[in-house]
């Protein structure tokens, strides 16, 4: 059996030189995934890095990326399979023409792997090439939905009536991701690791924001990290993405900022947050605490 990597620190520097920093646990569950063969669930708030750690990590092994976006209304045709209903109703009218065929002889012809349509998750269990299958936001699916794909993950086979069983031909790095719309089955989380993503310390996200924003300096980054570290504190309906901390960084080297002001921070705060409530609260947030907010960051 070929694992892709020797060791945790294998995967930390393997994320590190696609520029996703990752601790032990996040280095260590993905090591773990490749080794025993079982998915990895992760949850934890939108915006924390879920779906970008299963692009990362296929990056950095070279692995096809297959992505399941999961919807409410998701059903087997769209995530598994369906047949090629309109190229099968043309050879059956080439064959019914030639008139020589019988029914069971077109049968077999058209319910073949010529007219069959692979979706996300046959698609990763018959590649031959490496592949990480991201299964994301599989807290929208209904449980008939969820069903299915806890049927997949444990097998890593795929029953179809016209074919028969076709079994997986290398078991993919499957990563699910949830932003805990809905409670999960036990029955799905105990066939997966877990690991809680949530948002990145003060220091970590500095680090992230110096990492994908190079051209800016490490005392705007630091301002930044504080100033979305206090917006997060807020009751908010919807908190700061990583993306959204980094849309803002690069917005601000673009304004040539580099220390922010309550004014400069009114001005910019719409990246940050998308809701006007959460706005309003933000600027109410600013003006109140002002000293404490950009006064420290700058002079930190």
């Amino acid at each position: 059996m070929t694992h892709r990597f020797d060791s945790i620190d294998v995967v930390r520097e393997g994320l590190r030189s696609v520029d996703y920093l990752a601790d032990d646990s996040i280095a260590g569950v993905a090591f773990l995934a490749d080794r025993l063969e079982k998915p990895v669930l992760i949850e934890g708030p939108a915006g924390t890095g879920k779906t970008q750690l299963a692009k990362s990590i296929a990056e950095m092994s070279g692995a096809r990326l297959i992505r399941l976006q999961c919807y409410e209304g998701l059903d087997e045709a769209k995530a598994l399979y369906e047949w090629n209903y309109k190229k099968q109703l043309l050879r059956i009218q080439v064959e019914s023409s030639e008139g020589d065929a019988e029914w069971t002889e077109i049968q077999d012809d058209i319910f073949s792997d010529e007219f069959l349509l692979p979706r996300p998750l046959l698609e990763a269990i018959t590649a031959d090439d490496p592949v990480v299958l991201l299964i994301d936001e599989v807290d929208r699916v209904e449980l008939e939905t969820e069903a299915l794909l806890l049927e997949i993950l444990s097998d890593y086979q795929v029953s179809i009536p016209e074919l028969g069983t076709i079994e997986a031909k290398q078991i993919p790095l499957v990563f699910l991701t949830s932003n805990n719309t809905r409670e999960l089955s036990e029955a799905l989380k105990r066939r997966c690791l877990f690991l809680h993503l949530d948002y990145p310390s003060l220091e970590r996200e500095k680090e992230i924001v110096l990492t994908k924003v190079p051209e800016i300096s490490e005392n705007l980054a630091d301002q930044v990290a504080r100033i979305v570290r206090s917006i997060r504190q807020l009751e908010l309906k919807k908190h700061p993405s990583i993306s959204e901390t980094l849309d803002w960084a690069r917005t601000l080297v673009l304004l040539g900022i580099e220390n922010i002001d309550e004014s400069d921070a009114v001005d910019t705060v719409h990246l940050l947050l998308k809701y006007r409530s959460d706005i309003e609260k933000a600027i109410k947030d600013f003006t109140a605490n002002s000293a404490a907010h950009f006064e420290a960051s700058q002079a930190s």
